[in-house]
């Protein structure tokens, strides 16, 4: 609604505007896009005017004069005069606008004033009624009409104000266009000299354009021949090609004959072989299924001999025991030392199986080497003569072979020493040993270094010294070498990969990002056995732009014992080639690990992420919570709980009420105290003491087995305690029979990655609510123990309808509506079931079908139908609240054999859908063919849903606002809807407009109206003035033309008014009537025009500051200084009160910062003080 004003005065419009070149000026100027005319005729007259030599010497010295200055402030001229004309139309429109806006706040004003008189009489009415819900509802109404009216209130002023600053800057704006009158003038006579120059300079510009056209006719004529010419050439040149293709295609034709037959012949051999091939792994998977068979046989030998086995050792375990306890030893312990020692015993022939393996692998690779070295030498120098003093590797060489064949080492450390200048330093020789090996060597664990002798004395160290037994007392060394071994590794491998890795650039883009993707992105390990060996394999894929290459650099010290790596280089790969790395992990402890395995690429390091996990119990319920619903008294039923183990390791589990939890936990100690048991009841109570007796030498010292072996004899206890703590809760007797109980199993183990179903029984007594909480506990300490609850009623009726309540919400009258009940049986027997409505609603609401048979403990359907009428509110009687509008039918089900019937009800609240149309006719009255009438109509939704309207089929001079009077209304609302008359001839107009609903309902509005052609019309029917000043004038003039000059109809339309005769030839009197206290006078208001004639009319706005307004804004000045007044007073009170706290404000920070001093004080004391102890 805001528009900009810009008031300007003839120095601004000239001085504001830069000085620019006369060139620019006419660059710049849209008029002269074309080629511009010459200087010399810029002021000369039309074409067809003929100016004598005289003249246009006067006129081109006239020229000369005029500077580049004059040419500038004409322009800017001309453009100051174009932008007031826009400014003049912008503020016209405008004000139209405001004045449009303005007219409808006061029209909204109106409205609302008479809708508040009537609103304000119907609570009278309501209030003498004593109708309070009436009176709340009206009352509210009233009150958001009251909003609306000092809302429209206020912008009505804004509107007025907005007004009164545009009118203003209107009139501004006229003065500054009257004082550029001249100036107009001015332009327009140079308008039409450039006019007149454009035209001669048109017609020798056309000249031009016929002689380039000759010369381009000719040019057309040149180029037809010589493309007749070229055509010709083309056709001969095409026609040898045709020639050449036809003996092409001979040739091809015996080649292609040739080469299909070669083609033959090799499908035919190819078929062949794909039979024999065929029969060849025919015959393979028939002896596959033999040497089956006889594996299988095998097998069976095996496992029965592997039983026997086990069956002896069983009774040779149960006679060992038994004579140990009768030797009153502790025969628990003894079994568990045996078995430790046979874990180990395996575990060491384990370790000199793989330290054979390690020894044929560091041969195999020395072998390799030297080969390798052999042949480098080969080539770089010429075979020398053999000197008599041997290499380190063939001493080292030799040692391995003697230490193979079983012989003793005869090299001394005198030898060594002696012959240690000779020999190339280790770092050489490092630097000769490829990756794998390297990786080997640091692998090796603490627990090699202190069980055996290294293989190769010398080798992997600088200084030779021979092998003593380390002693228990000495430090063994830390893993992965001390702080200064790992720093000289780190800046040795930081050397050698300052060499290695190099920037891959390929076509100007250098290669960022990690240089192979691996396939799984994680190596992962899941639910891992201790002993058992898992192998897994992952793809490496090139994922830079060119030929990169892939080394394996090792895994990480905590993985180094359990994690091995096979991985042969591939050499040079190209971008998307992959390559398997192979990951075999063997668990020794039962923990989890993560870690990364490291590579190197050409482009630099890269790693895999690895990760091992334990089995591990993860168990839940399906559900928190069972409800039984309701059931009879006397019956069972039974529900079904499923307890789910996702994880990789099984437990016991057993299921309890909550009531008897801490029976159980009372009967541990019990166990574990007493003693007075025979030797078969005394194991489980030794084996928990031995466990016990474990953990404290664990503490002390163990290794990884001895952990694992102490985890297992914890299960073992574990489990025997809750085996014996289960059987003292079950043992306890229950005074009170439960309704809600466990089922047959209760307890068992569940194994991983399964599920165990559980019964729940419920068996009701006492007719009512019945609640019992239950837990679930697990031999696993980690496992959380689960609860869960189980819920039931029990009821004595057999057949009952899960809603006692059929709510149909909100439902228009005529309108079908269904809905469907289902009714439930507990009996164990069909029932006949009778469905019967109330009197009074029968006529509107049905049950189908009316009579059943419900079958044993299953449901049974009916339909319900509502189809409420008119009379409703009648027939209802009790059961409709004509108030609320709500409708409670009870519904009876009548059970055989049975005298109380089961009843449910059915709800709903009944609305209309009419839409009422106010006023129901509308005359337009006289309406002139050159204007158009407006008149506001209400539409109101007396339904208490939603509704769809739309003014369908509206004739073309017609037209309902807004959204063309489509929309939708909601609940109880009115809608104001503008409806506009504009007639197109003189005749009398009947016609209805068609108002319809979503559920197509048809609501008329009846409308006449009398089309009138008048004999005067006016030159233009919208005066918009310019900005005017307070009680200053603006005069805008029009015309009043009189245009009927013969009675003849068939060349123009007659003058009438509706049907009647047309009006005569002759003068014709006017009169104008203007609206009171408006500012505007209109001279001659009141005149004659002859026919052919027209009128000047002279229209004058004189806008006035009205009184009301003025007394408004004083009014408005004497509330802001009462306000301010106030606010200086509550100010200075707050400072007061401000100034009166502050000294106990300042004592209270004092005690708090005292306080606070003392406790960090003690704070201090204290940390010193347990410092002291532990050191």
């Amino acid at each position: 609604m805001e528009e900009p004003t810009a008031q300007f005065s003839d120095e601004e419009l000239v001085d504001n505007f830069p000085a620019i070149d006369d060139e620019r000026i006419q660059l710049e100027d849209p008029e002269f896009e074309v080629e511009l005319p010459p200087v010399e005729f810029e002021d000369t007259p039309g074409l067809g005017c003929s100016c004598s030599p005289k003249e246009k010497d006067v006129d081109a010295k006239k020229m000369k004069k005029t500077t580049t200055k004059d040419k500038v402030q004409a322009f800017h001229l001309r453009r100051s005069l174009n932008l007031i004309d826009k400014l003049h139309e912008e503020k016209d429109l405008f004000i139209q606008k405001t004045r449009g806006e303005l007219q409808v706040c006061r029209q909204r004003m109106d409205l609302l004033t008479k809708q508040q008189e009537s609103l304000a009489a119907e609570i009278s009415t309501e209030r003498e009624a004593n109708n309070m819900a009436a009176m709340g509802r009206l009352q509210a109404a009233s009150r958001r009409l009251q909003t609306e009216l000092e809302h429209e209130k206020d912008l009505q002023s804004k509107i007025t104000a907005m007004l009164k600053d545009s009118e203003n800057a209107m009139w501004h704006i006229e003065i500054q266009k009257g004082q550029f009158e001249d100036v107009r003038k001015h332009n327009e006579e140079e308008a039409e000299v450039r006019h007149r120059c454009l035209e001669v300079h048109a017609a020798q510009q056309l000249q031009k354009e016929k002689e380039t056209l000759e010369k381009v006719e000719r040019n057309r004529l040149l180029r037809a021949r010589k493309s007749l010419h070229v055509q010709k050439e083309l056709g001969l040149r095409h026609q040898k090609l045709v020639e050449d293709a036809q003996r092409n295609h001979k040739v091809a034709v015996k080649f292609l004959k040739a080469s299909l037959g070669k083609v033959r012949e090799r499908e035919q051999k190819e078929e062949m072989e794909s039979r024999e091939h065929l029969k060849r792994r025919m015959d393979a998977v028939l002896a596959l299924k033999n040497n089956i068979t006889a594996s299988r046989e095998t097998l069976k030998k095996f496992q029965a001999w592997g039983q026997s086995r086990a069956e002896l050792a069983k009774q040779k375990a149960l006679t060992e025991k038994e004579v140990i306890l009768a030797q009153g030893g502790d025969a628990f312990r003894h079994l568990c030392y045996q078995r430790r020692h046979q874990e180990l015993e395996a575990q060491r022939r384990a370790f000199e199986e793989e330290q054979k393996l390690r020894k044929q692998e560091i041969v195999s690779r020395i072998l390799k080497e030297e080969a390798e070295e052999d042949r480098r030498r080969k080539r770089q120098h010429p075979p020398a003569t053999t000197t008599e003093q041997q290499t380190l590797r063939d001493k080292t060489w030799k040692y391995i072979s003697d230490f193979c064949e079983g012989k003793t080492a005869t090299t001394t450390n005198y030898l060594l020493e002696n012959e240690m200048p000779f020999y190339p330093k280790p770092s050489c020789l490092l630097k000769a040993i490829s990756s794998e090996s390297v990786v080997d060597l640091g692998t090796i664990s603490t627990e090699e270094e202190v069980l055996a002798e290294p293989d190769i004395p010398g080798l992997w160290s600088k200084d030779y010294k021979s092998y003593q037994v380390s002693k228990p007392d000495t430090e063994l060394k830390p893993v992965g070498g001390t702080k200064m071994d790992k720093d000289i590794l780190a800046r040795t491998m930081e050397q050698l990969r300052s060499g290695i890795i190099h920037k891959q650039v390929v076509s100007g883009r250098e290669f960022k990002g990690r240089p192979f993707n691996s396939k799984p992105e994680v190596i992962h390990f899941k639910d891992f056995d201790i002993g058992k060996v898992y192998k897994k394999k992952i793809t490496l894929i090139n994922a830079t732009y060119t030929i990169n290459y892939c080394k394996l650099v090792g895994v990480e010290e905590s993985l180094k014992d359990f994690i091995h790596i096979d991985f042969d280089p591939p050499g040079p790969m190209s971008a998307g080639m992959s390559c398997e790395v192979l990951v075999t992990f063997k668990p020794m402890i039962n923990k989890d690990l993560e870690g990364n395995v490291s590579f190197l690429a050409q482009t630099g390091g890269f790693s895999v992420p690895l990760k091992c996990s334990t089995k591990k119990c993860s168990l839940s319920l399906d559900k928190e919570l069972i409800d039984f619903g309701s059931y009879v008294v006397g019956q069972t039923t039974s529900r079904i709980i499923t307890l789910t183990n996702v994880g990789g390791l099984g437990t016991k589990f057993k299921f309890l009420q909550d009531s008897q939890f801490y029976e159980m936990e009372e009967a541990q100690p019990i166990m574990k105290i007493s003693s007075l048991y025979t030797c078969e009841d005394k194991s489980p109570f030794d084996k928990i003491f031995a466990s016990l007796s474990e953990q404290q030498l664990d503490i002390n010292g163990s290794s990884p087995m001895d952990i694992q072996s102490q985890k297992e004899s914890e299960k073992l206890d574990e489990a025997v305690v809750t085996a014996v703590a289960s059987a003292m809760t079950t043992t306890v007797p229950s005074d009170e029979q439960a309704e809600i109980t466990l089922g047959e199993v209760t307890e068992g183990e569940i194994g991983p990655f399964s599920s165990i179903k559980v019964p729940i029984i419920f068996t009701p007594v006492i007719p009512g609510e019945v609640q019992t909480k239950f837990k679930v506990m697990f031999k696993n300490p980690k496992c959380p123990t689960l609860y869960f609850r189980a819920t039931g009623i029990a009821v004595d009726v057999p057949v009952w309808v899960p809603r006692a309540t059929v709510d149909l919400k909100i439902c228009m009258y005529d309108r079908l509506y269904q809905d469907s009940i289902i009714v439930h049986t507990r009996s164990k027997a069909a029932l006949r079931l009778k469905f019967e409505v109330c009197k009074e609603l029968r006529g509107h609401i049905e049950l189908l079908p009316e009579t059943g048979y419900i079958q044993a403990q299953s449901t049974y359907s009916i339909q319900l139908k509502f189809l409420p009428r008119h009379s409703l509110p009648e027939d209802a009687g009790k059961y409709f609240d004509p108030d609320s509008r709500v409708l409670e039918a009870p519904m009876t089900i009548w059970v055989a054999d049975q005298i109380k019937p089961v009843g449910f009800t059915v709800q709903a609240v009944v609305t209309t859908s009419d839409l009422e149309i106010s006023p129901v006719e509308i005359n337009f009255g006289f309406c002139t063919i050159y204007e158009a009438i407006r008149t506001e109509i209400s539409l109101s939704n007396l339904s208490l849903l939603p509704q769809e309207f739309g003014f369908v089929g509206l004739p073309k001079y017609v037209d309902i606002q807004p959204n063309d009077g489509f929309g939708m209304i909601m609940p109880l609302e009115t809608l104001q809807l503008d409806v506009i008359f504009r007639p197109m001839k003189a005749k009398d107009y009947r016609f209805e407009l068609i108002c319809k609903s979503e559920i197509n309902r048809c609501f008329k509005l009846s409308c006449q109206a009398i089309g009138v052609h008048p004999p005067l019309e006016l030159s233009h029917y919208q005066i918009k003035f310019s900005a005017t000043a307070l009680y200053g004038t603006t005069v805008s003039t029009l015309y009043v033309i009189n245009s009927h000059l013969s009675m003849n109809k068939l060349i123009h339309s007659l003058p009438r008014i509706g049907s009647e005769e047309a009006a005569p030839v002759g003068p014709t009197s006017f009169e104008f009537l203007l609206p009171p206290n408006l500012p505007i006078t209109i001279s001659p208001s009141v005149g004659t025009v002859l026919p052919g004639k027209r009128c000047l009319i002279q229209v004058a706005f004189q806008p006035v500051l009205p009184r009301e307004m003025i007394l408004g804004e004083a009014a408005q000045i004497l509330n802001k200084e009462m306000e301010s007044k106030q606010f200086r007073k509550e100010t200075a009170q707050r400072k007061e009160m401000w100034k009166q706290s502050m000294p106990v404000m300042r004592t209270h920070n004092r005690d708090r910062l005292t306080r606070a001093s003392t406790l960090h004080s003690t704070e201090l004391q204290r940390q010193e003080v347990t410092a002291r102890e532990s050191t």
